[in-house]
């Protein structure tokens, strides 16, 4: 038993799990989190399986991630406990009996020849400390008084707030990897979204996007409403750096994107053999509309992709929801019968991929040539909703270690002991002084307390 205490409350243990939770950390920090395993390929190819199975894509919900931080903490309190007592003790009910001569032998000593007796020597000793704010403690026996003072007894503690911080951080850590909620919210203008295991919703009224002068994105901004039921509870303006809270949850502006389910796009049209033939018309995705009356012509967009790329089969798909590379599908009729089809590039508005829709002909070049001018998407916006509950408790234990820290090495324990004699009359004053730091500083007040003793006699 001796050994497992020796063994949980060693320093070595406490920082090969420092290195280990650090190292574990920064790739938590490295691997995107509780993402897809679609995007875990796309990212990391063969490797993502093995990720998967180490758990290192939900880290801090994993078995061996917890178990870390419950060695840790168990550490932490082992180490805590086996010094605790003898802190108490020393804080409680110090040893207030001194040798003279234990006291020459420290560093801060001094002695003092007094022509008083013993108890007017004593009270002069004490109200000189007490004014230094010291706390007394005596003991006599016979013609001989020990004293002890001592003041910012707390510091004593230092090390063990220290302990209950990262006992409060390691619990608020465990608290968030279990129960904290992140979750992404894609809203459109008008779209109410309800946040899952609450009685509230949201509402985003309006999205604007700000651009800088040279077609950056500058910032994003939703109007967003808080609904309870059918009752408006707060209107508020969210932008990045500047979250909604609302019972607990943060709303973060994150990002924006594209509504690419039915964009109006404007298709242009020419003939080869009259370069004088322009025209335009918009249309919707999956809508007709009518672009030349004279010959009865209508054209169609029946698929529309912002990043077009040749997938798997040599299947048209999107690579990303970003107009990289935007195509559209387009068919072109004249009376109810289809004439033309093909894909068409905005940016490559010269790649003639129009051919015939018969069958017999579709080998054949068409005279008739569609283009991709323009294409509208509305835009939505990426929110982040995040509730943490551990979050306070983080805090709070930050609070304690930096509290801790400051009582270790700004507030440490100063005593100054002495020990009283009277022969015929006079007393003799031993006195010697103790520091754990700041040395310098109790030496130069450890020689004022000597110096008005002395002056006094």
């Amino acid at each position: 038993m001796k050994r497992i205490f020796k063994f949980l409350s060693s320093i070595k243990l406490a920082i090969i799990l420092l290195i280990i939770l650090a190292a574990a950390s920064i790739l938590g920090t490295l691997i995107p989190q509780g993402r897809s395993l679609e995007e875990y390929t796309a990212r990391y190819g063969m490797l993502s399986g093995a990720l998967i199975k180490l758990q290192l894509t939900t880290l801090y919900h994993s078995v061996w991630y917890l178990a870390l931080l419950f060695f840790f903490a168990l550490n932490i309190i082992v180490c805590t406990l086996t010094r605790l007592s003898a802190k108490l003790n020393r804080a409680s009910r110090p040893k207030v009996e001194s040798e003279a001569k234990a006291l020459q032998a420290l560093k801060n000593k001094d002695r003092i020849k007094r022509n008083a007796p013993l108890q007017a020597a004593q009270a002069e000793t004490v109200a000189r400390l007490k004014a230094s704010r010291y706390k007394i403690r005596t003991s006599a026996a016979g013609n001989r008084v020990s004293l002890l003072a001592r003041k910012r007894i707390a510091g004593i503690f230092g090390s063990d707030v220290v302990h209950v911080g990262l006992l409060v951080i390691l619990s608020g850590g465990v608290i968030s990897g279990l129960t904290s909620v992140r979750q992404n919210l894609e809203m459109r203008e008008g779209q109410v979204v309800s946040i899952p295991a609450t009685d509230f919703s949201l509402r985003l009224d309006k999205f604007t996007t700000l651009y800088y002068p040279d077609g950056s994105v500058k910032t994003w901004i939703s109007d967003l409403t808080v609904l309870e039921g059918d009752r408006t509870v707060l209107t508020r303006k969210v932008e990045v750096n500047r979250p909604l809270n609302y019972k607990g949850f943060n709303f973060y502006q994150t990002s924006y994107g594209y509504n690419w389910d039915s964009p109006a796009v404007e298709i242009g049209a020419k003939k080869k053999s009259d370069p004088a033939y322009a025209k335009k018309v918009k249309v919707k995705v999956g809508e007709r509309a009518l672009l030349d009356d004279k010959d009865q012509l209508t054209v169609s967009v029946v698929r529309f992709l912002p990043d077009f790329v040749l997938g798997e089969g040599n299947q048209p798909e999107t690579r990303s929801l970003q107009p990289n590379n935007p195509a559209a599908l387009v068919e072109g009729f004249r009376g109810g019968e289809k004439i033309i089809t093909g894909w068409v590039f905005a940016n490559y508005p010269d790649w003639d991929q129009m051919h015939s829709a018969n069958a017999k002909d579709k080998a054949a070049p068409t005279d008739l040539v569609f283009q991709l001018k323009s294409f509208e998407a509305g835009q939505f916006s990426v929110l982040e909703a995040a509730k943490d509950p551990g979050v306070p408790l983080i805090w709070i234990g930050c609070v304690l270690v930096m509290a801790g820290f400051g009582l270790a090495f700004y507030w440490p324990t100063w005593e100054i002991k002495a020990v009283f004699e009277e022969t015929l009359g006079k007393t003799d004053i031993v006195l010697g002084g103790l520091a754990a730091k700041s040395r310098e500083s109790f030496a130069v007040e450890f020689e004022a307390v000597a110096a008005d003793l002395r002056r006094s006699k």
